[in-house]
């Protein structure tokens, strides 16, 4: 079973190759279950990267990030931060939806170490083509995949980290927003995650 995806990115490339590229990756299993493999949205030059965990069910089926349930919670705490989407650039630290089937269900798993250190050669790749002023983590996964190391988000959130590849910032997973619509925290939660976004746009 391949353990890493080096041998399907091409080097030296710029964003429009890698996408090119990214349906090939047999880097690990993930492939094999997925629609399909989902890069990124954005262009070379972007100031902010966005980082999430992997793609989800919509985004899986659409080749597309960000463009389920979450990803219109993100757009809309971009939209209140203050940040034209013109300067986002969104990815994933794992580029195939990891699931469990439930009847017609395909529900959501957390992608282990494994597809993480897998997919990784995708992920510097985009870091050396795009050269964002700010990455911003979302979430617990892709801290791991940009850090190089475990990181609770809770003890480095929304802190300016000065790292080898330069400022990354941690904040909340837009999905862990979205599962307290309705509920009590909601307001806060989303509330955070646009002040988060606000420091990194302020670089």
């Amino acid at each position: 079973m391949a353990t890493d995806a080096s041998p399907w990115v091409p080097p030296d490339a710029d964003v429009p190759s890698l996408r090119a590229a990214v349906p090939g990756c047999r880097g690990c299993e993930l492939w094999a279950p997925a629609t399909q493999a989902v890069f990124s949205a954005g262009t070379e030059g972007a100031r902010l990267m966005l980082v999430g965990e992997q793609p989800g069910d919509v985004e899986d089926r659409r080749g597309e990030p960000f463009v389920g349930p979450a990803g219109r919670v993100l757009r809309d705490a971009l939209t209140d931060a203050g940040v034209a989407l013109d300067d986002v650039y969104l990815t994933n630290a794992v580029k195939h939806f990891r699931f469990v089937e439930r009847g017609k269900r395909r529900i959501h798993k957390t992608p282990g170490v494994t597809h993480i250190r897998a997919c990784l050669p995708w992920l510097s790749a985009e870091l050396t083509a795009v050269q964002p002023r700010v990455v911003v983590c979302l979430g617990g996964t892709a801290a791991r995949a940009v850090l190089g190391r475990d990181a609770a988000v809770g003890e480095v959130r929304g802190r300016l980290l000065d790292e080898p590849h330069g400022t990354v910032l941690v904040t909340a997973h837009p999905s862990a927003v979205l599962r307290l619509r309705g509920r009590d925290g909601w307001q806060e939660a989303y509330d955070a995650l646009v002040a988060d976004l606000r420091v990194a746009a302020a670089v």
